[in-house]
């Protein structure tokens, strides 16, 4: 959280550099920042706003390299009515005043309920300078909301001077807009964030990270720090072969769940923290983020599509026993070495487990909210566990990329769709042909693997569309990221959403993009209860220039002709600071 004084503001951003120096993926929240033409008190003059100071967080981005091998990677929050939000969409424009643009840098939308409602309810939206509505970073939920209202009330009486009124759909659809055409700012809701959060009663989350997975408390005194880790899914399912060939290894993920939740919690304390706020926070409320990689991975074991109502319910089912056992685990500690220190009025401490808080939203927004709340394991045991020794950490759980970790182990990162059947994936270490194992197996058993259908493969970008020699049931199977409705994505974060005390990294493929499918497709993510979104990415346009060429006609039908709309080109971000 930057404070509104250039003390704070370029403390925070030697601090960006000192952690970035060390390899930390960064989130900003600069919405105390008071906006453009707000008055300077000690010179009596006006404020240039946020913007030309995030031109400065860009560019220490790229001089403070990460580690001395990439540059720095940051991403600046800003709630959705701070007055300078409509040039805070602009950030990554390639046109404009470059010294207004920061090419090197994230954005991300913090947006609240109320702004959400007033989209869905075609009101107005006022945007207003931190400086005039101070109280406002604080709030949430309902609070928020009164607040809001009553600031909006004073400025129609002439109270506040500098406002402006706009049409909530018009400044959604510039988000939308912009997200399509630049890849940011991303779209993150405030409120499931902080009324979903076990640490409410201790401060608010003013932002998420680099990646969206970590939704932790800031102040002027901590900096949110969480320890990442990722369990490798497919390796608890039961083998092929075994009577319950498919079915999760409870025994088995459990053992490995208490070892991970134990090593995390281990790091905290031998950690090297680059800044005290950091250390502070860290240490006072320990917290962990643990997730899982390999979901796809699962999903060809299962030889279930992702597009099915089956990989949801599997989402859910395999979501639950990661946390619950997380949960518990971090039980075991607390028992082991005691509570950590702010545990005392925390949503655990009341009692309230992080599926329960799923009503809490509803309450607060009024509605919107429409999530499954089956289960099956007996939570009851554990929340009685947790009324008598309390938590060890203060967070266990967050879906982080692993784009790295996952290529070391062998499994598809995280809970990502097949991005594409075969592809070359490049980073520091070099470039690997990336191939989809599971698919190969089954084109061998059905004599179908050559020379001809990895000709085919590569030609349409690992796509099994167009080649009409491989089954439907295969083509279903192995469909990627960009064959997969958005919808399915998710439908399946929100069954992961109602577990997890933080958030996940999800990522939105979407091809043939319209503003209509965009809009859908966020506004779902909302009324799913999901916290946050990561990359929207669309099919770039290079792919139409292969309609002309000869290649991959051996074997190959078109099944429909695909438009050859331009969309904006996210091929493949990866983002290395969350493992």
């Amino acid at each position: 959280t930057v404070a509104d004084d250039l003390d704070g503001i370029y403390e925070a951003i030697k601090e960006n550099a000192l952690l970035s120096k060390f390899a930390g993926g960064l989130g900003n929240d600069w919405t105390q920042v008071r906006a453009l033409g707000a008055r300077i008190k000690g010179t009596n003059g006006q404020s240039q706003g946020v913007v030309p100071f995030l031109k400065v967080v860009n560019d220490t981005a790229v001089a403070v390299n990460q580690g001395g091998k990439r540059k720095g990677a940051v991403c600046a929050y800003l709630e959705t009515w701070h007055l300078d939000i409509e040039e805070f969409l602009d950030l990554r424009k390639n046109t404009g005043d470059d010294r207004r643009r920061t090419h090197d840098m994230n954005t991300c939308n913090w947006i609240p309920d109320l702004f959400m409602k007033r989209v869905m309810e075609g009101g107005d939206w006022t945007l207003f300078s931190p400086s005039d509505v101070p109280d406002l970073h604080d709030l949430f939920g309902r609070d928020f909301e009164e607040a809001y209202v009553a600031y909006e009330a004073a400025a129609a009486r002439g109270a506040i001077k500098l406002y402006k009124t706009v049409q909530a759909s018009s400044l959604w659809r510039k988000m939308l807009t912009m997200l399509f055409e630049t890849g940011h700012p991303w779209i993150t809701f405030k409120d499931p964030c902080n009324i979903r959060s076990p640490q409410q009663h201790v401060g608010v989350v003013h932002s998420s990270n680099l990646c969206t997975e970590i939704t932790l408390n800031t102040n002027e005194d901590e900096i949110a720090v969480c320890n990442l880790g990722s369990v490798n899914l497919p390796a608890h399912l039961y083998p092929q072969g075994h009577e319950l060939a498919g079915q999760i290894n409870h025994d088995k993920l459990r053992a490995t769940v208490n070892t991970a939740m134990r090593m995390l919690d281990n790091v905290i304390d031998v950690n090297y923290y680059a800044v005290a706020k950091a250390r502070n926070a860290n240490l006072k409320h320990r917290p962990v983020g643990m997730g899982i990689m390999g979901f796809q991975d699962c999903l060809h074991q299962l030889r279930t599509p992702y597009a099915s109502e089956a990989a949801v319910e599997f989402a859910d089912r395999s979501m639950e026993a990661v946390c619950y056992y997380a949960y518990w685990a971090s039980t075991e500690l607390a028992e082991e070495r005691g509570r950590y220190a702010s545990y005392k009025g925390s949503l655990w401490d009341c009692g309230i487990l992080p599926q329960d808080t799923l009503e809490l939203l509803r309450e607060e927004r009024g509605g919107y909210v429409e999530v499954d709340t089956s289960s099956s394991l007996d939570w009851e045991v554990l929340r009685r566990r947790i009324e008598q020794y309390g938590m060890r950490n203060s967070n266990c759980i967050a879906i982080a990329p692993t784009a790295t970790i996952s290529n070391i182990i062998g499994v598809s990162a995280c809970i990502e769709p097949t991005y594409q059947n075969i592809f070359v994936k490049s980073n520091l270490s070099g470039e690997f042909t990336v191939i989809n194992d599971y698919l190969v197996a089954d084109l061998k058993q059905l004599g179908l693997w050559d020379e001809v259908m990895i000709a085919d493969m590569k030609y349409f970008d690992g796509s099994l569309a167009k080649i009409d020699r491989i089954p439907n049931e295969l083509r279903s199977l192995y469909a990627t990221a960009f064959e997969v409705e958005p919808s399915w994505l998710i439908e399946a974060a929100s069954r992961r959403q109602k577990w997890i005390d933080q958030a996940q990294s999800l990522n939105i493929y979407m091809a043939g993009v319209s503003g209509r499918k965009l809009d859908e497709t966020y506004k779902l993510a909302w009324v799913r209860g999901l916290k946050t979104t990561y990359y929207l990415r669309a099919l770039g346009a290079t792919s139409a220039e292969k309609s002309t060429g000869r290649a991959g006609a051996l074997n190959a039908v078109a099944v429909g002709e695909t438009q050859g709309t331009q969309f904006c080109s996210i091929d493949n971000p990866e983002c290395e600071a969350c493992q």
